[in-house]
C-alpha cells in the first residue's frame, strides 16, 4: 500500500516547487520550420512595408492638383509619359500636367501623389482624359503604412502561427530565435504489450499509452526523442530509465506504479538518483498511483498503466510542465458549463475526475459520464470530450445540476449532438 497519499493540491504544489518553470534553451531556426514554435525574442522589422509608395489600383499616377476639377462632362487632359510595371523601379517622374500608367502593386513614380483608376480615364494617343478627381494619397499605399522600420512584429513568448511567419517573410527575415522543444522520453511497461500492426498472441494487448502520450507530448510543444516498451523486469526498466536520463529533458512512464509485485518503478527511481521520488500516490481517482520524481534535475512522471488514467494524469500534471519547458504559456483547459444527466458519486476522500461526453439538448449542453466496464478503458479514451472535477468533500453531483466540464477536445473537434 502507499505509505501516504498526497492531496491533489499538494501534488500541484510539488509541480511548482520542484519542476522546471523556464524553457530548456534557445535555438535559431529557419522560418520554414518556425510555425508552432515559441519566439524567444522580440522581433523588430529591419525595413518598412511597403518599402515604397505603391499603387493599389490599375490606372495612372498623377498630381492630384492637376485633376481636382475633373468631371464626366469636363475631363482633365494630361500627357502620358510612359508606364511603371510591378517589380520595377520607375525611370520617369510625374511633372505638372502629366501622368504615368501604373499597375496594382507598382512603385509610384516621383512627383505623383495620387492614382486615378483606369475606369475613370480614356486614352487618346498620348493624351489622357480623366473624368474623376482624386485627393492627395488616394489609391496609394504609403511607405511604412503597414509596417514601420523598427516596429515590433513578434513579442517574446508568442506561439508562431502562419500569420507571424508571413510577417517575418514579408520583412525579409530568413531565421528566428525560438525556444528549444523539450526532449521527452516515453517508457511503457508491461509484459502484455504488443506494438500495433503485429500479430496479437493470446494474453496480449496492443500498446495504447505509447501513442496517446507521444501525441499529447507533441501537442504540448515537446519532442519525443526516446520511446520504448519494456517488460516488468527490474534490469530492463533500469537500463531504459538510464538511457532516458541521458537523452531526454523529461521522462514519462506508464504502468508499474501500483502495489502489485511487478510494480517496480518507484523503487527503481529511488535507486537511480537524488532526490528520487518526490511523491508516490495522490488522492485522486483515477490516477491514485501517480508518482513524481527528480533524477539529475530531470522530471520523471510515472503514470498509471490504465489508458484513461494515464491520459488524464498527463493532462493534469505533465502538460503544464512540458509547456513551460517549451516556453509556452500554460493556458488552463477550456471549460464549458453543462448539466449532468444522472447523479454522479465521487470516490470517498479523493478528488474525482469523471470523463464525460457532451451533447446539446434544447439549447444547452448535457454531460453524460462515459460508461465503464471490461472494455471501458478504451471506450473512455476514445469517447471522452472532457471531464468533471468533484472535490473531496462533495457528496455527489445531482441529476440536472449544472457543473463545469474541462474540455479535452475543442467544441469544433467533437460531435456535439443536437
Amino acid at each position: 500500500m502507499f505509505r501516504k497519499l498526497s492531496s491533489y493540491d499538494e501534488a500541484l504544489e510539488a509541480l511548482e516547487r520542484f519542476f522546471p518553470s523556464s524553457p530548456v534553451g534557445v535555438e535559431e531556426v529557419s522560418i520554414s520550420d518556425a510555425c508552432g514554435r515559441v519566439s524567444a525574442e522580440d522581433v523588430k522589422s529591419p525595413i518598412s512595408i511597403p518599402p515604397f509608395d505603391r499603387a493599389i489600383v490599375d490606372g495612372y499616377a498623377v498630381k492630384a492638383s492637376d485633376v481636382y476639377y475633373a468631371e464626366e462632362d469636363r475631363p482633365a487632359v494630361l500627357k502620358t509619359l510612359g508606364s511603371v510595371k510591378v517589380g520595377e523601379e520607375p525611370k520617369i517622374s510625374v511633372s505638372k500636367g502629366c501622368a504615368v500608367e501604373v499597375m496594382t502593386g507598382a512603385q509610384m513614380p516621383k512627383g505623383a501623389d495620387a492614382a486615378v483608376m483606369v475606369e475613370y480615364t480614356e486614352r487618346r494617343g498620348e493624351d489622357l482624359l480623366v473624368y474623376r478627381s482624386v485627393t492627395v494619397g488616394e489609391n496609394v499605399m504609403k511607405k511604412g503604412s503597414d509596417i514601420e522600420v523598427g516596429e515590433t512584429l513578434v513579442k517574446r513568448g508568442t506561439l508562431l502561427s502562419p500569420f507571424e511567419v508571413g510577417m517575418l517573410a514579408a520583412v525579409g527575415l530568413k531565421t528566428v530565435k525560438v525556444y528549444k522543444k523539450p526532449r521527452v522520453a516515453i517508457i511503457s511497461t508491461g509484459p502484455e504489450l504488443v506494438s500495433p500492426g503485429e500479430k496479437l498472441p493470446p494474453g496480449k494487448i496492443y500498446d495504447i499509452n505509447s501513442y496517446t502520450l507521444e501525441s499529447s507530448v507533441k501537442l504540448c510543444g515537446g519532442d519525443v526523442k526516446y520511446l520504448c516498451r519494456v517488460e516488468d523486469d527490474p534490469e530492463a526498466i533500469r537500463n531504459s530509465l538510464l538511457r532516458a536520463i541521458h537523452e531526454a529533458d523529461l521522462i514519462v512512464t506508464s504502468g508499474g506504479v501500483s502495489v502489485g509485485p511487478y510494480d517496480l518503478i518507484p523503487k527503481i527511481l529511488n535507486e537511480l538518483g537524488k532526490p528520487g521520488v518526490i511523491l508516490s500516490g495522490i488522492a485522486i481517482k483515477p490516477g491514485k498511483p501517480t508518482t513524481f520524481a527528480l533524477l539529475d534535475d530531470k522530471p520523471v512522471f510515472a503514470l498509471p498503466g490504465q489508458p484513461t488514467s494515464a491520459l488524464l494524469t498527463f493532462y493534469l500534471f505533465v502538460r503544464p510542465v512540458i509547456m513551460r519547458m517549451a516556453g509556452m504559456k500554460v493556458t488552463p483547459l477550456k471549460r464549458v458549463r453543462a448539466v449532468v444527466d444522472r447523479r454522479i458519486f465521487p470516490a470517498k476522500g479523493r478528488r474525482t475526475f469523471v470523463t464525460v461526453t457532451l451533447r446539446r439538448e434544447r439549447g444547452r449542453l448535457v454531460a453524460s459520464p462515459v460508461p465503464k466496464g471490461l472494455s471501458g478503458a478504451i471506450k473512455t479514451l476514445a469517447k471522452a470530450d472532457g471531464f468533471i472535477e468533484i472535490l473531496e468533500n462533495q457528496q455527489f453531483i445531482d441529476e440536472g445540476e449544472e457543473t463545469t466540464v474541462y474540455l479535452m477536445k475543442s467544441l469544433d473537434e467533437m460531435e456535439v449532438q443536437t
